[in-house]
């Protein structure tokens, strides 16, 4: 649970970080970027429903941790943009693919044993990355840094928001 929080957070910060920048960002559109950053772990659905399961109902092969790749990332963002009205889409796409790049990159600084990434970029490239192996997913660490980080631009941005 620390990895989902850490998550969120980093994707709140960053999504107030782009409302300075773009006036028409408002706290919903930051949202929607906390929301990007929830895509790839939709691959967690392997818990509920195991991808054998989806395999046998489908007759073809599947894995739900394709979900946490770009490709499977940009299919459940353009899925996901087709459910706003056609004038948002464009924006709705862009920031929750602010949120799910953030969410990868985060995890690309995982400790693996290996010592390698999984595959982000698939289905593009096979090619597992180097991993810097900063922390575990299950450490509080990353989710007190985040809190941290997001704490901070949130208090920036209700001062800029006081000296406007």
């Amino acid at each position: 649970m620390p990895d989902l929080l850490a998550h969120a957070l980093f994707a709140y910060a960053l999504g107030l970080l782009l409302s300075w920048r773009y006036a028409w960002l408002s706290p919903a559109y930051v949202t929607v970027v906390m929301a990007g950053a929830f895509v790839p772990d939709l691959s967690k659905a392997e818990l509920l429903v195991p991808s054998t399961a989806v395999e046998a109902a489908l007759g073809v092969p599947f894995d739900w941790f394709a979900l946490h790749t770009a490709g499977g990332v940009f299919v459940a963002i353009a899925l996901g943009a087709t459910v706003v009205a056609r004038a948002e889409r464009g924006r709705v796409a862009a920031l929750l693919s602010v949120g799910a790049v953030s969410h990868l990159l985060a995890d690309g600084l995982l400790l693996k044993p290996s010592g390698r990434s999984y595959a982000i970029g698939w289905p593009v490239s096979q090619y597992h990355p180097p991993t810097p192996g900063l922390y575990l997913s299950t450490q509080p660490d990353p989710a007190v840094a985040a809190a941290a980080f997001a704490a901070a631009v949130w208090l920036a941005t209700r001062y800029r928001r006081g000296s406007e």
